[in-house]
């Protein structure tokens, strides 16, 4: 693994501007330098079913926008935030609280070369050679937050890593989403304990997008992820100002009905089209 060096003068500015930065990292990979925008998404290692499937979701839909990726590479829900980004080409970091010539945990490691063999990074601020010490962990947590612009929590049981990092991305001024869950889960009471204390309760990820200002990144991303068909066919329904239907939609585009269908059905699972009122509309 091709390990470099950075001191504090070559981090992110988001990571330098926060109060106890290191002083060093040790990078594997391509760490962003210019802010792009990232979001962490932590939780719990021994997470239920459903929270899995609720992390690899929301990392599949923020990096469909764009958005980076963050989390620790441990077990549970940072190996489904990972893993969602991976799958659908997007780009993650992990925080390691080890040095980087051990990958922990040793289950992640062909998680961990994919993430460098897709564009992504593995960090840390301990030298190689260094074990992962309890402490470390708690630590490299504020590198987690301190890369985001926000911090997404998805299953915390009261006494959890996650918490953590929640706590100090409201150190750095960073936004805490949390997704809450069932009523006198003890997976949850962390999570809830966030929500009474002021952090923001998310339902989708469209909420996180809003709530940190990120549309017109989304708008901009998605630009860039439609084919020529799809394009057109958005074109005459956003000149129209209303809802089109299908028929109307193929006079327009002067498309055959096989291919206006087969790119509707495309724009509604990209997020682009609603159906309304027997049409579709922006």
């Amino acid at each position: 693994m091709d390990i470099k060096s950075l001191d504090i003068s070559q981090f992110t500015p988001r990571l330098r501007q926060i109060p106890d930065a290191p002083s060093k990292i040790f990078v594997s990979g391509n760490l962003f330098f210019n802010d792009e925008p990232a979001v962490a998404i932590v939780g719990t290692r021994k997470a239920t079913a459903q929270s899995l499937r609720t992390a690899r979701e929301i990392a599949v839909e923020l990096a469909q926008q764009g958005i980076i990726i963050v989390s620790g590479l441990a077990m549970g829900i940072d190996t489904a935030a990972h893993e969602g980004t991976l799958s659908v080409g997007g780009k993650t970091v992990a925080v390691l609280g080890n040095g980087l010539d051990k990958i922990y945990p040793a289950q992640n490691q062909n998680l961990a070369k994919e993430i460098l063999s897709k564009g992504g990074a593995i960090v840390s601020e301990y030298e190689a050679g260094v074990p992962s010490f309890k402490q470390n962990f708690i630590q490299r947590n504020r590198i987690i937050s301190g890369l985001s612009l926000a911090v997404i929590v998805v299953e915390a049981p009261e006494r959890s890593g996650a918490l953590a990092t929640a706590g100090f991305a409201a150190r750095q001024g960073r936004e805490v989403f949390v997704v809450p869950g069932g009523f006198n889960n003890y997976n949850y009471v962390g999570s809830h304990l966030l929500l009474r204390e002021g952090a923001r309760l998310t339902a989708s990820v469209k909420d996180i997008i809003e709530d940190l200002g990120l549309e017109s990144l989304e708008k901009e991303f998605k630009k860039g992820n439609v084919n020529e068909a799809e394009s057109l066919i958005l074109k005459v329904i956003t000149e129209a100002g209303s809802a089109l239907e299908v028929d109307k939609i193929i006079q327009l585009t002067k498309l055959d009905a096989q291919k206006v269908n087969q790119n509707l059905a495309s724009l509604l699972i990209k997020g682009f089209l609603e159906e309304a009122g027997g049409g579709y509309t922006i």
